[in-house]
């Protein structure tokens, strides 16, 4: 697609990596580990954006950290919380009504 698109594209994206970061914390995992992860799945983001969002998902209350210092590098692991779990469920929910609506208004097209 055209670069016209990107920043729509982007919009549209930002919303969903927060529910991505939930969904895949929910086995334990590191800031550059869940990025790598992020861009496996299809949510290419970069650290600045993702750092900043896993420090207001854990002030908000919906994910926990706990440092690593078994290795020769601490890591701070993030885990998705029960309310992290209970917004991906409510999160996830609206996404399946808004993909319908969506699709309902491409079947009216034809």
């Amino acid at each position: 697609m055209g670069e016209e698109f990107d920043i729509h594209l982007q919009e549209l994206r930002r919303g969903t990596v927060v529910l991505a970061c939930l969904r895949l914390l929910h086995v334990p995992g590191y800031g550059y580990g869940l990025l790598e992860a992020l861009d496996r799945q299809g949510f290419g983001t970069d650290a600045n954006t993702l750092y900043p969002l896993l420090r207001r998902l854990e002030k908000q209350g919906l994910l926990t950290s706990e440092w690593n210092t078994d290795e020769a590098r601490p890591r701070k692991f993030y885990r998705t919380s029960a309310a992290g779990s209970r917004l991906a469920d409510v999160l996830t929910a609206d996404w399946h009504k808004i993909t319908a609506a969506i699709d309902s208004l491409n079947d009216q097209e034809h």
